[in-house]
């Protein structure tokens, strides 16, 4: 009979690098999921936001929304107590607030719509664990949109 006392432990030196690749696949991944939310979330509501403050005449009176930009940023990248809602290696990189006039036959015409977008870059902390796999994992920068008819102030 053969003494096969280290035979776990061999088993799992093997294992580990499969482990912890794995594991660093699922908080990538719910950190990517939980920014991309956040983001969703933030623009969603600035653009909420930016269609109530801007004139509803806006369209006719040669107006702008790019006074708000330094608003929508806030209300994008943190909470109403002015923490920050991204994890760490999260960036918003910029928002942007952009005003489109509709023509048509509507109660106000040309009708005024708003789009805010946010571009933001997640850097993976777990990166350099993938490189056991024989790969990397590069920053991911994507832009998120919303937009709303204005109903003015």
């Amino acid at each position: 009979m053969k003494d096969q006392s280290g035979a776990a432990l061999v088993e799992f030196a093997m294992l580990l690098p499969m482990l912890l690749l794995v594991f660093a696949v699922m908080i990538e991944g719910s950190r990517l999921m939980w920014s991309y939310q956040s983001t969703i979330s933030g623009v969603r509501d600035a653009t909420r936001y930016l269609a109530r403050v801007a004139p509803l005449d806006i369209c006719t009176s040669g107006g702008s929304v790019a006074g708000y930009q330094a608003d929508l940023m806030a209300i994008v990248s943190q909470n109403i107590n002015g923490v920050t809602i991204f994890p760490a290696g999260i960036t918003v990189n910029s928002v942007t607030p952009s005003l489109t006039c509709t023509p048509g036959a509507y109660r106000v015409s040309p009708s005024p719509v708003v789009q805010v977008s946010a571009n933001i870059t997640v850097t993976f902390a777990f990166s350099g664990l993938f490189s056991l796999a024989g790969s990397s994992l590069a920053d991911v920068t994507t832009t998120i949109s919303d937009q709303s008819r204005v109903f003015g102030t």
